[in-house]
């Protein structure tokens, strides 16, 4: 018995170094399994190349027609189509598309479009589509559209459209329309339109529009209107501005704010949900009949109108285009005063062919005294004077005292 125990432990110790060497070879092929290939893949199509699609390895250099690979760590290079099914780290250029179904770092070129289905991250230049499923991050040209899922940071420049689903940051220029889901900061400029779905920090340029749907800190500048649904400061330069509230500067034709406004604005209208809008019926020397519309707040007020006869009853039709901009004071109980400056328009049509210039433009000064009958009706009286000018040579036509008169109707 004492002689089989030793031998049992000499037994045990075998069997124990026996399976370790084992394991450590298990363990040694698990790992050559598990270590990727790298190879070279010459590709005529899917099927006819040196790399077989369903290889769990990747490729250094690839060249050919149309070629699928698991993954490139390098050049890939094709005349018609790429496919990577993981991620492409490196270069990637064909005449047609790419397609890549994870990551893609480095360049790609193609003629059509480049597709990407997780991040970007470096340069894709395409004919017509660019399309990433998650970030973008770097430089994205294509001549039709850039599609970003989530956050592009970055360059994009498409030639109609730029849209990314969430929040985006650096400079998106597109011939047709930019569009960001969430925030943006940077400049966007386009041919039409743009539009940030909740805030921006930057710049907006555009042809037609400019939309914020909430929040805006920089500046906006558009052919047609400039909208921030919440709150804006900086700065909207278009014919049309409409802010909820803002602090800043608003300069265009029309000027609205809905709740309030810390700055100035500078307009042929300048309106909020306070703004009085009346109507005003007058006659006077200047223009015999005229008809306005007065958008009136606590002491400013605005005129847009017009008239007709600039000449005599007896001579034939002739009108004006007028605006005026003035400030309003009480005087005593119901009777007020204002002052306002105007420019006026004047076409004499047929009168041209009777001696009288075709077109003027007169500058004029009013005072004015109005008295308020009831809460819709007052009436006034307005002395001034004013002179006509011709448009193409800086000589007076006609100056004078202005005298005038009529009702104002409406709510005041």
């Amino acid at each position: 018995m004492r002689r089989l125990f030793p031998s049992i432990i000499a037994l045990l110790m075998v069997a124990g170094t026996l399976s370790a060497q084992t394991t450590d070879n298990k363990s040694t092929e698990t790992t050559k399994k598990n270590r990727e290939p790298v190879g070279i893949n010459l590709s005529l199509w899917k099927n006819m190349s040196t790399q077989q699609t369903d290889t769990v390895g990747s490729t250094c250099f690839n060249l050919g027609l149309f070629s699928s690979m698991n993954r490139l760590n390098g050049v890939g290079i094709n005349l018609l189509g790429s496919v990577v099914y993981r991620d492409m780290n490196g270069v990637q250029v064909t005449g047609l598309a790419n397609l890549v179904g994870g990551s893609m770092r480095g360049v790609q070129i193609a003629g059509i479009s480049n597709v990407n289905g997780d991040n970007l991250c470096g340069v894709s230049l395409s004919g017509l589509v660019g399309i990433t499923g998650n970030h973008a991050q770097g430089v994205i040209f294509s001549g039709l559209t850039n599609i970003v899922g989530d956050n592009a940071s970055g360059v994009l420049i498409g030639g109609l459209l730029n849209i990314a689903g969430e929040n985006s940051s650096g400079a998106h220029i597109a011939g047709l329309a930019n569009i960001s889901g969430e925030d943006f900061i940077g400049i966007t400029a386009s041919g039409l339109l743009n539009i940030v779905g909740e805030n921006l920090r930057g710049v907006q340029i555009s042809g037609l529009g400019n939309i914020t749907g909430e929040n805006m800190q920089g500046l906006q500048i558009s052919g047609l209107g400039n909208v921030v649904g919440e709150h804006f400061t900086g700065a909207q330069v278009a014919p049309f501005n409409f802010a909820g509230k803002g602090k800043g500067v608003q300069i265009g034709l029309v000027n609205y704010y809905k709740n309030s406004f810390d700055g100035f604005q500078l307009g042929l209208v300048n309106a909020n949900p306070d703004t009085k809008v009346q109507l005003m019926l007058f006659g006077g020397n200047a223009t015999k009949l005229n008809v306005g519309a007065r958008f009136k707040n606590n002491l400013f007020y605005t005129i847009l109108g017009g008239g007709t006869h600039y000449l005599d009853f007896s001579d034939k039709f002739s009108a004006s285009l007028f605006y005026r901009a003035g400030l309003e004071l009480p005087l005593y109980k119901q009777l007020f005063i204002s002052g306002d400056l105007g420019f006026q328009h004047i076409e004499n049509f047929k009168n041209k062919d009777y001696g009288f210039p075709a077109r003027l433009y007169a500058l004029q000064a009013r005072v004015n005294l109005e008295y308020r009958l009831n809460d819709r009706l007052g009436v006034f009286v307005t002395g001034g004077y004013g002179g006509s000018r011709y448009y193409n040579k800086g000589v007076t036509y006609d100056k004078g005292v202005i005298v005038e008169g009529g009702v104002v109707l409406f709510k005041y």
